[in-house]
């Protein structure tokens, strides 16, 4: 790692400062690595000696009490300290779209977003990551990302999309003040089962399904729930132990068996997985479901609100028994509706999943799919996702949306800034009669004065779908270089007219071309992908969101240098 150490030491110490006097708690590894890696790219190769060192840095910042931590803030850095003093005088403004939350003013706010790691974020995702930290922010409260992540079959987890998410919210600007894992904590599960078991609250049940069913269906409760609590104990000690198999036993809770509704009588808590985790391997083979293990960690985490679609009523319904056994209040719950963007369905990780192993997508980033990673790679900008979602609000009301909707606000972002260029698809060569070579003036952007030059000779490309058009003596503009009269189109000939400095008139077709330096330019797109040539100068605008005239909004993605010269690879944004 050819930097000075010291230098970088104090980097991290100011930003792990930072981190820690701002959310008074230890500061967060992977936020103070990723900010690290984002202000000095040139680290980027040297990412685990980084770490190491952001690792140590935060141990000992962890020794230090929170007076400590501001005061040396304010000696190696003052100007940071003054930074998060200034953010806490400004006013909270409430988000327009989303309504107040039910006795938000009388606690302190705790939001969570608790999504299953088994893929990439969706723009699903977005949603519950959007609103739930505008309302932590809103109300100057706390915001957890917390991976439920205890379904090792049904809903695998990846381990690439733990990162993945912590990207994403960094990206959204809405970074979480707490990560928890769930899978990490399932001795934590153990002992409030064993709570529920110790006041008779919870039982082993051997019935198969089916069997239990029948009981189920007929409001009567089958012979296991009669057990005392000491033989209970043995069992669950046998679950935990291995002494059965999968599907032999599971943890229920004591509910009320003549409920009217058969989902919320006597549900199953934990059941026996024999199969390695991801994360944690083989540590457990008793895992919980997820209502239990949510309700628990709910009231572990001090949630205050939950949003929930309101196809989740009986997870409630459910988790309520669990409170009401151990004495506790449920949080605040807001219902919301389902949301389907037109141009892609219903959001199904598990089913992107699949058709991901199939080879059906080039992998999560993927622009025909409607994940963050792909929409970053295509150039969104994480402010228009977030005006998109606060926009829509919480409503228990179905949404179906168009994407075109979120591209008007993504628009207004990018149109003010993106540099203009001239790509051409499937370009067909024509020769200019009367004209010299000569480097061509081009505005970069419409309202701007900075202009890009263009090495031009006597032979341009033009897209095939403009000399499709064309017919003999028809004149056209060629932006920024000349008139031209079409003299014939098999093979495509043309002479020069009028220079560009004199005006086209009126309703005159005005096309981009690309000069004979021009580069391969290969555009992905969600319905295929366009191929052809481009302004030399496209090669320069790695990563950033450019418009190519009179096509969309693109972003550069890969510069690569080839035997044939160089080729770029952009993302189609709209």
């Amino acid at each position: 790692m050819d930097v000075d150490v010291d230098v970088l030491g104090r980097e991290i110490q100011k930003i792990a400062l930072q981190n820690a006097v701002r959310y008074g708690s230890s500061p967060k590894r992977d936020v103070v690595l990723k900010r690290m890696l984002a202000e000095h790219p040139e680290l980027r190769q040297a990412a685990k000696e980084v770490a190491a060192l952001v690792q140590a840095e935060i141990e000992r910042i962890e020794s230090l009490s929170s007076e400590e931590r501001a005061t040396e803030l304010n000696a190696l850095a003052p100007e940071l300290l003054a930074e998060l003093a200034a953010k806490e005088l400004e006013p909270k403004r409430a988000p327009a779209g989303l309504p107040e939350l039910p006795r938000a003013r009388d606690e302190l706010v705790v939001m969570r977003f608790a999504p299953n790691p088994n893929g990439a974020a969706t723009l699903g995702s977005a949603r519950g990551i959007i609103i739930n930290s505008e309302y932590a922010r809103r109300y100057g409260g706390k915001f957890i990302l917390r991976f439920d992540d205890t379904d090792p079959v049904l809903k695998r987890p990846l381990l690439d999309a733990y990162l993945w998410y912590l990207q994403d919210c960094a990206w959204l600007d809405a970074e979480p003040d707490e990560l928890v894992i769930a899978s990490e904590r399932i001795d934590l599960y153990y002992t409030y089962a064993e709570e529920l078991i110790e006041r008779g609250a919870a039982y082993v049940c051997f019935c198969p399904a089916e069997t239990f069913k029948a009981y189920k269906d007929h409001k009567t409760p089958c012979p296991c729930r009669t057990a005392s609590v000491e033989a209970t104990r043995g069992y669950w000690e046998r679950m935990l132990s291995g002494g059965y198999e999968e599907k032999q036993a599971v943890l229920r809770i004591k509910t009320d068996i003549t409920h009217p509704d058969p989902a919320l009588r006597d549900w199953v808590a934990f059941r026996i997985l024999k199969r390695d985790h991801p994360r944690v391997g083989e540590r457990y083979i008793v895992w919980p479901m997820l209502d239990f293990e949510s309700a628990i960690e709910d009231h572990v985490l001090g949630i205050t609100h939950i949003i929930r679609g309101k196809d989740l009523m009986k997870s409630e319904q459910r988790q309520r028994y669990l409170y009401e056994y151990f004495g506790w209040t449920y949080p605040h719950t807001m219902l919301w509706g389902k949301i389907r963007m037109q141009e892609f369905g219903k959001f199904s990780t598990s089913a992107l999943r699949k058709a991901i192993e199939r080879g059906e997508y080039e992998g999560w980033d993927d622009p025909r799919l409607p994940t963050l990673r792909a929409l970053w790679r295509r150039g969104f900008q994480p402010e228009a996702i977030r005006k998109f979602f606060i926009s829509i609000g919480v409503t228990q009301t179905d949404i179906a949306v168009s994407m075109k909707n979120l591209y008007a606000e993504n628009r207004k972002m990018v149109d003010p800034k993106a540099p203009r260029y001239f790509f051409v698809r499937n370009p067909v060569a024509v020769e200019l009669q009367g004209f010299d070579y000569r480097i061509v003036k081009a505005l970069k952007h419409p309202e701007g004065t900075k202009y890009r030059e263009i090495p031009t000779s006597n032979t341009v490309y033009l897209a095939d779908t403009d000399v499709a058009k064309l017919t003999p003596g028809q004149h056209v503009r060629l932006k920024y270089l000349c008139t031209i009269e079409v003299e014939g189109v098999n093979p495509l000939r043309a002479r020069v007219m009028a220079e560009a400095t004199q005006p086209a008139p009126a309703g005159m077709p005005v096309i981009q071309w690309v000069p004979t330096n021009g580069i391969v330019v290969r555009v992905k797109r969600p319905d295929g992908m366009d191929e052809g040539l481009g302004e030399l100068l496209i090669a320069d605008e790695r990563d950033n969101v450019v418009q190519f005239e009179r096509y969309g909004f693109v972003r550069i993605d890969t510069v690569a240098e080839t035997e044939k010269g160089i080729e770029v690879v952009a993302y189609f944004a709209h």
